[in-house]
């Protein structure tokens, strides 16, 4: 293993280095080739789209790129599994989600690295720079500021604001879930879910599952003291938030007769008797990464009856990130919407839910290797390069945001009625 990890290190490196540095750059979309495309680009060319943009500043979706450009912004406070790494050693990781908006939902993406000390430096930053976006992807910022940052921008900003560590994970669990707790013979609505991390993700996912019919008093919330209950004196208003009227105290206390875990936390917390503890047929969302917070090997060793997800591509039902973002914003981009609220957040979790439901084509097959694949317990959430995914989800997005009345543009004539 050593060998291996030492292996694709080198090859990213050399990956992110060769034959130019990073992994964007910016490519003209219109001709530049005479004196007169020049002057049509730049001066005196300019001068109209400025004055008309002046008059009506609606205008900028028409005569610049803003309608189809996000910023994915961080301030390195937590970078992947790496912790605070600070903004600029974060930049290969924002290259990189440029990277996914861009190749699956042909969306352009700035990166931006803040150095902010501070929530309020953050937010102010972002505030005087988004006039150039269409859209705010906030990325790797360390909770609770995670939530204050996010919750000041989207009241001060007409532009989606979406916190992907946040909602996109959400979205992804919520879809996954849904379907599994269905092959498991059980409801969201009865199921008592432990989710192991208190950070951005667990809370959203929370959040967003009890909107989708989970009971509070069956949610167990755990951090590194223990479940999270109104009796703890020191909990944050988003701790609080999730806090559960019980009695039980430890993780153990909790996982036992629980129909759900969903782990967004970190490597070896659950131990087999944990899980053997769990109520018949459970289900299992270790996401930790790399190292889940019960490994598979383990987990099936112990009970024959879980469905299982983790983080990882090499095991079956990876909750990855990118089957959400860059289809999410596609779609608010598409109605111009001024936020990404809820119920467009529901709607993509029910598109993925459906989609895993429906035939997998010979191509998706192809692109992974297998002879077969379909709804059941090793396949509960659509593979990332299925390109059904460009078809469903921002289509359902765009509606929601229609119907909701965040739309700023009617529903795209392209997308299906």
């Amino acid at each position: 293993m050593p060998h291996r990890d030492a292996d694709i290190n080198e090859q990213a490196l050399l990956y992110h280095a060769e034959p130019r540095p990073g992994k964007i750059g910016v490519r003209l979309t219109k001709p530049a080739e005479t004196p007169h495309d020049l002057a049509l680009a730049y001066t005196p060319g300019v001068a109209e789209p400025v004055r008309r943009i002046q008059a009506d500043p609606d205008l900028a979706y028409r005569y610049t790129n803003k309608g189809n450009l996000v910023a994915v912004i961080t301030d390195g406070s937590a970078v992947l599994g790496l912790g605070n790494v600070g903004s600029l050693a974060g930049k290969p990781v924002m290259e990189g989600k440029a990277v996914l908006f861009k190749h699956f939902a042909d969306i352009d993406c700035f990166d931006i690295e803040v150095q902010a000390e501070h929530p309020q430096e953050f937010i102010e930053t972002v505030m005087r720079i988004a006039p150039t976006f269409g859209g705010i992807n906030l990325e790797d910022i360390a909770a609770p500021h995670c939530f204050e940052i996010e919750q000041a921008l989207i009241e001060q900003l007409d532009i989606p604001v979406f916190h992907d560590d946040q909602h996109g994970t959400a979205v992804i669990i919520a879809a996954g879930l849904l379907n599994a707790l269905e092959l498991q013979g059980k409801t969201l609505e009865d199921a008592r879910i432990v989710v192991l991390g208190a950070g951005a993700a667990g809370i959203a996912g929370i959040r967003l599952l009890m909107s989708l019919g989970a009971h509070r008093r069956n949610v167990y919330a755990v951090d590194r003291q223990g479940v999270i209950h109104f009796g703890r004196k020191d909990l944050n208003p988003y701790k609080f938030g999730v806090a559960a009227d019980t009695e039980r105290r430890t993780l153990a206390d909790a996982m036992e007769g629980a129909d759900v875990f969903i782990g967004v936390s970190g490597p070896d917390l659950v131990s087999p008797e944990m899980l053997a503890a769990m109520a018949p047929r459970p289900v299992v969302f270790a996401l930790s990464n790399p190292i889940p917070e019960i490994r598979p090997a383990t987990a099936h060793g112990v009970r024959d009856d879980l469905i299982m997800a983790t983080g990882r591509s090499d095991y079956p039902n990876q909750i990855n990130n990118v089957l959400g973002f860059p289809f999410i914003f596609r779609g608010a981009l598409d109605v111009r919407a001024s936020r990404i609220n809820e119920e467009m957040q529901i709607a993509a979790a029910l598109a993925l839910r459906d989609l895993a439901r429906e035939p997998v084509p010979p191509d998706v097959l192809a692109a992974y290797g297998r002879d077969s694949l379909g709804f059941g317990p090793d396949y509960i959430i659509p593979k990332p390069f299925d390109p059904r995914l460009r078809e469903r989800v921002p289509p359902a997005v765009a509606r929601a945001a229609v119907e909701t009345g965040v739309a700023r543009a009617p529903y795209p004539a392209h997308y299906p009625r």
